[in-house]
């Protein structure tokens, strides 16, 4: 390993000399968003707390539609990333990219427009998402108004970053900052490609993609969100606060470049992973594998050049809470990025996808990594705005264990819950049967575990509280800091670096646009060749003759199941298992997805796979599964859905949707749009008139109504493999 060093971040002020500039760092927007991230930590975790109960504990969704998990659980997802995570990014650059460069952010303007326009995209949110006002692709939930705002105000941060590190007075940009860069360009062209949509209404529209095309995009996004939201913006901070927090050098240089641009180019490739055994074509479920392997030589690069930057620091991270969170928060980020690589094999995978295993796995990434490192930042930043000490390092160090014991007692349940689920899936009796056919077993199975997960939660939301205390009690130690002088002397014209420098000095950390267009270009190349042919190439979705359109009433039953987040704890995929084909019936077809806008495959299996569920139940069963989900399945931990029989479904926007789905390519006859209201009525009054034999009244106008037609069609175009033919 080699120990050429790359000397510390640039020093917060300069030395006063003839012939240097003056200038005053902007601290105020660095405050603003670190009062974000601290008030949207608490509420997303909150939210995630209670989402966490109502495993246990239905009856918390209250009676209302508005707090069921399936609409709460993107709104913890969303505060989590967006707001908490979101803002802990915003506050550490502001504060270290004005520090590296050596000059105030580029305008404060843009500055206090990307804060506001942030927050009022989070309050967008927390309102819509409740409100069932949703795009059904996870991570990326919100309707297309927002996805604008989202996409302006990422060009707006975007502007008031290059904008600063143009007018830099350090030459050399730091390693910190190419991550920075290849954050904003990465993110803008994820967000961008996966947002493609066709609005219907102000708050209502339909992916452009459809069935495996929406899948791998959506995926190639998840994964990539992940890693360019949650990963590099944060491995940039650490390579920033890790050094400062320890007085120390960055371990080595050369580590660090080979970190920055393999991390970059291979994570791009790793997002099929998440579909493996699933209806995507096969070159690219293996494209996925082969990249998330070898995705953990620079990710743990960076792990160790963050560890190995505390040598001879170990003393202090005794003592120094803040390096005590900034270990544990890199060492789970390679402990995610070690699990990552290997649930990506197809033997691992095969066991622990759709279980809680994957919850798990997510969460010592996020609340180890993402947590824990935005913990640090506050407890760094905080003294050094007003001015002040720590108001308490005890109170620092107890936030520490609960924080720690919090992560093991979240996590350590749900891999134990992962492994239980997946056995009892898979488990056949001696004479070929399945040994536990009732889904719900293996949900009552694992009960205590998920009483114990919402105990490591209330854990950890307890150290964020008496971190607020602290924070606060601090600052009202000492007196806010507004800006903070500084000297440098500005840059030379007509530079050019000595042809003695390192290689990547000379070509790339003087000249940030060359950074942001071949960083562009290394994430572009893993995203263009697995996705474009899958768009262009026909063999990789083969046409199924029996699979039709949906009815006009089935489809405003599916917008209900979308609307209602039916797909955070039910898949829509059966995979080419035994244990699964037993259970559910025909294995997948890539086919069958063709008229999916949004796909519906699902990440996570609270409850059983819905892909052949259609035909399986009378009509009468699903009314009262969602009236009482008990009633029909003892032990369930499904809450009811009164509002569905008290709501008529929408028939005002009926014509859009047909209309709509024509223009995405669904053959539905010329003219179809004008008859659709006619033909939603009929089948409705059909399934009325059906219950009514059953025993059953119910108006045909009802939501309920069209959601029973929706599921009663799903998986119906395909009986057995031979009633399937291929078109090429």
């Amino acid at each position: 390993m080699s120990t050429t060093t790359l000397t510390n971040p640039p020093e917060e002020k300069g030395t006063v000399n003839n012939g240097l500039d003056t200038f005053y760092y902007d601290n105020s927007i660095v405050r603003m968003f670190l009062i974000a991230t601290t008030i949207f930590g608490v509420v997303g975790m909150s939210v995630g707390l209670l989402a966490a109960c109502q495993f246990f504990w239905p009856e918390l969704n209250f009676g209302l539609q508005y707090t069921t998990f399936g609409r709460i659980r993107p709104l913890h997802t969303n505060a989590v990333i967006f707001a908490f995570v979101g803002n802990g990014i915003f506050m550490g650059v502001y504060y270290s990219l004005q520090r590296l460069c050596k000059a105030r952010m580029f305008s404060d303007l843009l500055s206090r427009i990307h804060f506001w326009g942030w927050q009022l995209i989070i309050l967008a949110a927390a309102i819509t998402l409740p409100l069932g006002y949703t795009t059904g692709k996870e991570y990326a939930e919100l309707e297309w108004p927002i996805d604008i705002a989202i996409a302006i105000i990422w060009v707006v941060f975007g502007i008031n970053m290059f904008g600063t590190i143009l007018k830099r007075r350090e030459r050399h940009l730091y390693v910190a900052i190419w991550f920075f860069i290849a954050t904003f360009v990465t993110v803008a062209m994820l967000h961008i490609v996966n947002s493609f949509e066709l609005p219907i209404s102000f708050m209502k529209s339909y992916s452009w993609y459809a069935g495996v095309q929406d899948a791998l995009v959506q995926w190639w996004y998840g994964h990539n969100a992940v890693a360019f939201f949650l990963t590099t913006p944060y491995l940039g901070l650490m390579y920033y606060f890790i050094p400062k927090a320890a007085n120390r050098p960055v371990y080595s240089y050369r580590l660090s470049i080979i970190h920055f641009w393999a991390l970059i180019f291979i994570y791009i490739w790793a997002g099929p992973h998440h579909l493996l055994y699933n209806s995507l074509p096969n070159w690219a479920q293996s494209l996925g594998t082969v990249f998330s392997i070898m995705l953990i030589a620079p990710s743990w690069g960076g792990m160790l050049n963050g560890l190995l930057t505390l040598r001879g620091a170990w003393d202090r991270v005794r003592e120094d809470p803040i390096l005590k969170f900034m270990v544990v928060a890199v060492t789970c980020y390679g402990m995610a990025t070690f699990e990552g690589p290997m649930l990506s094999l197809k033997n691992f995978n095969a066991i622990a996808h759709f279980t809680d295993w994957i919850v798990a796995h997510v969460h010592v990434g996020g609340l180890g990594w993402n947590g824990f490192m935005t913990f640090a930042m506050l407890y760094y930043l905080i003294p050094r705005l007003y001015g002040t000490q720590l108001f308490s390092k005890k109170l620092a160090n107890v936030h520490f264990w609960v924080g720690t014991m919090g992560i093991i007692f979240y996590t350590l349940p749900m891999y134990w819950a992962g492994f239980v689920q997946s056995l009892m899936w898979k488990q056949f009796a001696p004479e070929g049967t399945l040994v536990y056919s009732n889904f719900l077993e293996t949900v009552t199975q694992i009960m205590p575990m998920y009483m114990l997960r919402a105990f490591g939660g209330a854990l950890y939301l307890t150290g964020v509280f008496v971190m607020v205390y602290n924070l606060i009690k601090t600052a009202q130690a000492g007196t806010f800091i507004r800006e903070t002088k500084a000297e440098a002397a500005p840059l030379t014209k007509n530079y050019r670096p000595a042809k003695s420098e390192h290689w990547h000095r000379r070509i790339f950390e003087w000249r940030p646009i060359t950074l942001l267009v071949w960083s562009l270009v290394a994430v572009a190349i893993g995203g263009i060749i697995e996705i474009v042919p899958t768009f262009l190439v026909q063999s990789n979705v083969p046409t199924i003759t029996s699979v039709k359109p949906y009815t006009p009433l089935e489809l405003n039953g599916r917008d209900i199941y979308v609307r209602e987040g039916c797909y955070t704890c039910h898949s829509q995929m059966v995979r080419p298992f035994r244990s699964e084909t037993e259970r559910y019936g025909e294995y997948a077809k890539a086919g069958e997805f063709v008229y999916d806008h949004p796909f519906q495959w699902g990440s996570k299996r609270t409850g059983p796979d819905l892909l052949r569920v259609g035909g399986k139940y009378p009509n009468s069963w699903h009314y009262y599964h969602m009236l009482d989900p008990a009633s029909m399945s003892p032990g369930s931990i499904m809450p009811p859905y009164p509002w569905l029989f008290e709501q008529d479904w929408e028939k005002e926007l009926l014509p859009k949707k047909i209309t709509a789905m024509q223009t995405l390519g669904v053959p539905y006859a010329e003219g179809f749009q004008d008859e659709a209201v006619a033909d939603a009525e009929q089948q409705a009054k059909s399934i009325s008139d059906d219950l009514a034999t059953q025993g059953v009244r119910v108006v045909p106008d009802k939501e309920i109504v069209a959601l029973i037609a929706y599921l009663q069609r799903v998986g119906t175009d395909i009986k057995n493999i031979g009633e399937t033919k291929n078109e090429q």
